[in-house]
């Protein structure tokens, strides 16, 4: 029986303030540096607000209010049973964006995050006012690759299409969450996984994992979007999806990225009608905001700037 951990476990000290917040029916941690414009960092699975700690201060520095949310079931945010379909995700951010005190925002999202990234702009263009995605296609995309693409996108998804399995979440902990660094460890790039960082950084997630009921959370979301496929609110989800971004996008993404293909994500400019640019990153893998933040650092200001 791996025992599970207090919430107070991601309560890091650092440069940036903790605080909690309510938005769309649900209690979210923040948290926040520096004043300005607001940037919203949105992170992935299996991952919480940490995956920012090396972009939170500078974004600061650089002039931007910059806050990362655990999104909802991770981390110290509240973790209800339900709302982990894109709707309500996509209404987590916006309500966040409100509850801030802020009209809108940049958003910058990776993995799972960037999927509700792309869907909050989607839903809600009025209040994304730039988007950066990091490691994450367009969900139709990524839904059109994983029936079209069997040796590629959809055996790269076998991982996480064993989620649908019932109690898959006990799986996942199981032995101090070890299967979490195997996540990261296999989607990660060679040069990070055999650096100095990633045992650290893996021992956060596998901890932040093991909170009570963030695993059953992580899972939900990914539930979701298999089951939707079949279901008359998964038609609607991307019926809705189809209506092009009018977001300025930029999307970075891993050249050695063996979770969401390459191939996968390159068609994502499709759906973007506003400026958009794409950008394949050498040597780097899922994980390019913990990778190689300086490179992301200098992108993202660049495009928040812009």
């Amino acid at each position: 029986m791996t025992p599970a951990v207090d919430e107070s476990c991601v309560l890091d000290d650092g440069p940036w303030t903790h605080r909690f917040i309510g938005a769309n029916g649900t209690r979210f941690h923040v948290v926040e540096a520096g004043t300005g414009p607001l940037v919203l960092f949105l992170h992935g699975f299996p991952e919480f607000w940490y995956a920012w700690h090396h972009l939170l201060p500078a974004v600061a520095d650089a002039g931007f209010r910059a806050v990362a949310v655990d999104l909802r079931g991770y981390g110290a945010s509240d973790k209800p049973p339900r709302g982990y379909d894109g709707y309500t995700m996509a209404a987590d951010v916006t309500g966040v964006i409100r509850a801030l005190g802020e009209r809108r925002a940049s958003i910058v999202g990776a993995g799972f995050g960037g999927m509700v990234g792309w869907t909050a702009a989607s839903f809600h263009p009025k209040m994304v006012h730039r988007l950066v995605v990091l490691g994450a296609p367009h969900p139709l995309r990524l839904r059109a690759a994983i029936f079209a693409d069997p040796r590629g996108q959809f055996a790269a998804a076998t991982p996480t299409l064993r989620f649908q399995i019932p109690r898959y979440e006990h799986v996942l902990t199981r032995n101090n969450a070890a299967m979490v660094r195997g996540f990261l460890r296999d989607w990660g790039g060679p040069d990070w996984v055999n650096g100095p960082s990633f045992e650290p950084y893996a021992d956060r997630c596998r901890e932040a994992i093991r909170i009570p009921q963030a695993s059953f959370c992580a899972l939900e979301g990914y539930r979701w979007a298999f089951r939707s496929v079949l279901r008359l609110h998964g038609y609607r989800f991307v019926r809705l999806m189809q209506k092009p971004l009018v977001t300025p996008t930029l999307q970075l993404h891993g050249a050695l990225d063996t979770a969401s293909l390459p191939r996968t994500a390159q068609g994502s400019g499709r759906y973007v009608i506003a400026p958009y640019e794409w950008r394949l990153l050498d040597g780097v893998g899922h994980f390019p905001h913990v990778e190689s933040p300086d490179l992301v650092l200098g992108e993202v200001l660049r495009w928040v700037k812009s």
